[in-house]
């Protein structure tokens, strides 16, 4: 399939139940941009594009399916320094939660040395959906393999009133004390967090399985009233 060709198979691929769905889920953006076509089939889009290298050039994008597929496309290089370079480009397009947390390129799991300047970069930004994606990706590649107890000082001094940075502060801090309770525990007992963050922080850790009870119980105990 080619790019030019994309339009009407998006719209063939129209489900308005799920059209509907998303709207109520990305209340940020227009209504009209949204087409409503279903993830697996915007993955099949991407695998099948042959002229991807084109369609990753044609910023803007006229609909979030195009920057999903986009993201698709991105997730299965394996150059990368050419993600990279891809990604600086379409952050700037990046204007949704959706989109943002669904660039999950493969290489940086092989590049982690690399990809940390940059994501310190994304982190002290100004434009909020790529904080949220800097700190995605410190969530996903640096709490496990790699992982520095200094570096959830970053999420942590992140200054914002917007709400799609403080969700993923809280979701990464949740997850921090999933996986290293020890050292993410410090910034709850301080109160390193705005207080809704550090509300919402405890409650996702409260709501995942990888918590275990015992700290479950400890956290309750932190909640700010």
């Amino acid at each position: 399939m080619r790019a030019d060709q994309l339009s009407d198979v998006l719209f063939k691929n129209q489900d308005e139940a799920y059209r509907q769905m998303q709207v109520r889920l990305l209340p940020n953006i227009a209504p009209d941009t949204i087409i409503g076509v279903r993830t697996p089939v915007l993955r099949g889009i991407a695998k099948e594009m042959e002229d991807r290298y084109h369609f990753l050039k044609a910023l803007p994008h006229s609909c979030f399916e195009e920057n999903q597929i986009h993201c698709f496309l991105l997730e299965r290089e394996k150059d990368f320094g050419f993600v990279i370079s891809e990604i600086e480009r379409f952050l700037p397009y990046v204007d949704n939660w959706a989109t943002c947390d669904q660039l999950r390129p493969r290489c940086f799991q092989k590049n982690r040395k690399a990809l940390l300047p940059y994501i310190r970069k994304w982190i002290a930004s100004d434009e909020p959906f790529t904080i949220r994606f800097g700190i995605g990706m410190l969530m996903v590649h640096f709490l496990d393999d790699g992982y520095d107890k200094t570096l959830l000082e970053l999420p942590a001094s992140v200054d914002s009133e917007e709400y799609y940075v403080r969700m993923m502060i809280a979701w990464f801090f949740a997850t921090a004390l999933a996986k290293q309770y020890a050292d993410a525990l410090p910034y709850i007992t301080t109160h390193r967090l705005d207080k809704w963050t550090h509300n919402k922080a405890i409650q996702k850790a409260i709501e995942s399985d990888r918590v275990t009870p015992e700290h479950k119980k400890e956290l309750v105990g932190y909640r700010l009233k």
